[in-house]
C-alpha cells in the first residue's frame, strides 16, 4: 500500500531527484534501485527536466506531483490519497487528476477522500458520500444522480412576465411539477426522455412563442445528491 496525505510530505531543501531517491532508500531498495526508480518516476510524472532543481522552487502543482511519485516508489497496488488537489489552482488541479487517471489505467487502485465532489464526479469508479463518519449512500456516479431524480431540462426566458406560461408548458411536456426561480427567469423540470424530452420542450416553447435565452439538458450534480442525503436544502434536488 502507499499513502500520500493532504499536505506534501517532501523535503524543500532536496531537489527533486534526491528526495525520491531519499524516500527509496528509506523504503529499504538498494543504491542502484533506488536511482533507477527514482529515474523512472521522474519522467512518468513529468520532472526530469526541473530534476536537479530543488523543490523549494517548485510550483503547487509540481509538489504534489513529486509527492504522488513518493508514494509509488514501492509500486503500490492501493494507494490512498487524501485531498491531493486542496490549495491547487485550476491547471495543477487538472495535472494532478491526469495523473490518478494515469495510474489508475495502469492498474493502481486509489482509494480518494475529497470534499470536491466534482473531483470524485470526474475521477471516480465508485463512490461512499460520508457525513459525520457515518456512509449515507454508495454507487457509481450515474447511479447516486440517478436518486435525486436522473436528468432534468432547464429553460432559461427571456421575458420574465412569461414565467408561468413557461412553467404550464414545462409541465405540459415533462409530466412532471416544475422547478421555478422567477429571479432567474428559469424554469425546469424532468427529462424522462432526455433529448426527446428536450426537443419537444423547444418546440413547444416557440409554440407559445415564449422566448429562450438558454436551454440545456442536466443531470443533477453530485453536489445535489449530497445536500438531497443530508437534507440540507430540506430534502431536494
Amino acid at each position: 500500500m502507499g499513502f500520500v496525505g493532504q499536505s506534501p510530505a517532501i523535503d524543500e531543501s532536496l531537489t527533486g531527484r534526491q528526495n525520491l531517491t531519499m524516500f527509496a532508500q528509506l523504503s529499504h531498495l538498494r543504491r542502484a534501485q533506488a536511482r533507477n526508480r527514482s529515474e523512472e518516476l521522474l519522467a512518468r510524472f513529468g520532472l526530469a527536466a526541473v530534476a536537479d532543481r530543488a523543490a523549494s522552487g517548485y510550483s503547487g502543482g509540481m509538489r504534489r506531483r513529486l509527492d504522488l511519485a513518493v508514494g509509488l516508489i514501492l509500486a503500490p497496488q492501493l494507494l490512498f490519497l487524501d485531498e491531493p488537489t486542496t490549495g491547487l489552482d485550476p491547471r495543477a488541479r487538472s495535472e494532478v487528476w491526469q495523473d490518478i487517471r494515469a495510474l489508475v489505467e495502469t492498474g493502481t487502485t486509489v482509494l480518494l477522500t475529497t470534499q470536491y465532489l466534482d473531483e470524485a464526479d470526474h475521477l471516480a469508479d465508485q463512490i461512499s458520500v460520508l457525513e459525520d463518519g457515518l456512509i449515507l449512500a454508495e454507487g457509481s456516479p450515474r447511479a447516486l444522480k440517478d436518486q435525486v431524480g436522473g436528468d432534468r431540462v432547464e429553460v432559461v426566458i427571456r421575458n420574465g412576465e412569461d414565467i408561468g406560461l413557461a412553467a404550464q408548458v414545462m409541465k405540459a411536456v415533462s409530466r412532471s411539477e416544475p422547478v421555478v426561480a422567477p429571479e432567474l427567469r428559469r424554469v425546469a423540470a424532468a427529462a424522462p426522455d432526455r433529448h426527446h424530452t428536450l426537443e419537444v420542450v423547444i418546440r413547444e416553447f416557440a409554440r407559445a412563442e415564449i422566448e429562450i435565452d438558454d436551454v440545456a439538458l442536466r443531470q443533477p450534480s453530485l453536489d445535489d445528491v449530497f445536500m438531497s442525503l443530508t437534507g440540507k436544502n430540506g430534502g431536494k434536488p
